[in-house]
């Protein structure tokens, strides 16, 4: 015998599947939108100067979803800017790690890898070229 749906269980469903979605990670699924990608026209151009960037910290910039460290003197990283955790926009590159101020995530400007959780898996790198003093996306 089959019972038919009451209101109180597709609430509770519905309810359930919501907090599931709420407690998953973030995944960048390749779409093209600015929260996974930069924008297209930002390939290629420069994105900041070597002097921009203080050693062992960073610069992040929002309008690109990319955050810039130099972790050694010369040694230039690139990683998305987007939270692995839920998908915010990281804000502070300060004392080796790049924050997400969400809920608190923390990443290692050397190689985007977790310091501190929630967030489970790293920043994914991103490409730049670095010539002379300049910067560029690629």
């Amino acid at each position: 015998m089959t019972h038919p749906a009451t209101r109180r269980t597709v609430l509770l469903a519905t309810g359930a599947a919501a907090l599931a979605v709420g407690c998953s990670e973030y995944e960048d699924n390749g779409d093209s939108s600015p929260k996974s990608a930069p924008p297209a026209a930002s390939k290629g151009r420069q994105l900041t100067t070597t002097a921009e960037i203080p050693v062992g910290g960073g610069k992040i910039f929002e309008d690109e979803k990319i955050v810039v460290t130099q972790p050694t003197k010369g040694d230039f990283k690139a990683f998305s800017a987007v939270c692995t955790h839920q998908g915010c926009t990281v804000a502070t590159v300060a004392d080796g790690t790049i924050n997400c101020p969400c809920h608190k995530s923390s990443f290692r400007i050397t190689d985007g890898s977790v310091t501190g959780g929630p967030a489970t898996r790293p920043l994914p790198a991103e490409q730049i070229t670095v010539e002379g003093g300049s910067i560029k996306l690629t």
